[in-house]
């Protein structure tokens, strides 16, 4: 941990009260010049830090920019570890990269923009600096492969209630991976994995999620202002709860994940549902069909009903509201 995140953290467990750069220093193992350049780095990046001869340094209460140390103070477990970019290519390719190189289970790589973020089938996810939030958790589940679609479903549990538990939105979850207010796409999840050859299970996977946070007028390309939302209307809102929507989404996922195969998260799944009884077009390499959503299986397939009277489960795949195609 370099010594600027360390002093961040620090200073935010401290929030509101000043404290000496000699204590800082002692604290931490550094000088106290390191401490001020610290400080200094910290308030050209927007942070509010007071600095007062023979007080020290305090970070105003109502400093609310999100950091590694800002999600972190709301994370159950202890064990979670979270590094933020200010930019990142996408945080799954940075996140693949530590898995490659022996990162272990729990790390989260989060960041406030991506330059080449991605979504499902190589579409481009999005990720205006300011407009969003953008993190990926990296698993080593014991989990046979035909069950690493639990990791996407509970993801999108767990993302549906940290938004609303933050906001005063109400969600919905469209099958099988994108969150909905209104009609409107808000979130969207991309689980990418790695397979054990050899062992025939999940060496690991990447969870990444992306949510729309705010949006400033007439900041949306053409061709999707009509159908991406974001959980915050007014540029007025809590900067804390950004950071408590990440924390809340990490928390509710690993109390699941510990026991995915249980399914926990079914009934919340179903409950939420976007599409049920909705006409849609399932998506097909040999051609489109349109039919209307019946329902979610226990297994989180979709179950669908074509013209001709026919049901089909579609345990994978993509599929577009008639009013709204994604």
């Amino acid at each position: 941990m370099s010594v600027t995140d360390s002093v961040l953290g620090f200073l935010e467990e401290n929030k509101g009260k000043y404290i000496s750069g000699g204590e800082i220093a002692s604290i931490l193992g550094v000088s106290r010049n390191a401490v001020w350049k610290a400080v200094k780095g910290l308030q050209e990046k927007g942070y509010n830090i007071g600095a007062v001869t023979n007080k020290g340094y305090i970070l105003s209460s109502d400093s609310n920019i999100v950091s590694g140390k800002s999600i972190e103070k709301f994370i159950e477990d202890k064990n979670i570890r979270v590094e933020y970019f200010d930019s990142v290519t996408s945080t799954n390719t940075v996140m693949k990269e530590k898995a490659e190189q022996g990162a272990s289970e729990g790390l989260v790589v989060v960041s406030s923009e991506q330059t080449a973020g991605r979504g499902r089938r190589g579409k481009q996810f999005i990720s205006k600096g300011g407009t969003g939030i953008y993190f990926s958790i990296l698993l080593r589940p014991e989990l046979n492969p035909r069950d690493a679609l639990l990791i996407t479903t509970c993801a999108a549990a767990a993302v549906s209630e940290a938004i609303e538990k933050n906001s005063d939105i109400k969600t919905k979850i469209k099958w099988v991976n994108d969150i909905y207010s209104g009609d409107k796409k808000i979130c969207g999840i991309l689980t990418e994995a790695a397979f054990d050859m050899e062992g025939g299970g999940l060496n690991y996977a990447v969870l990444g999620i992306g949510i729309n946070i705010y949006f400033p007028e007439n900041s949306l390309p053409d061709e999707i202002k009509n159908i991406a939302g974001a959980v915050f209307k007014n540029e007025d809102y809590d900067r804390e709860a950004v950071s408590r929507i990440v924390a809340d989404t990490i928390n509710i996922f690993m109390r699941e994940y510990v026991v995915i195969t249980e399914k926990r998260f079914l009934q919340a799944y179903r409950q939420k549902s976007y599409l049920d009884g909705k006409e849609i077009t399932v998506i097909k390499s040999d051609g489109n069909k349109d039919a209307v959503a019946i329902g979610i299986t226990d297994d989180f397939s979709l179950i669908v009903k074509y013209k001709d009277g026919s049901e089909e489960l579609l345990s994978s795949g993509e599929v577009s509201t008639r009013v709204n195609p994604q």
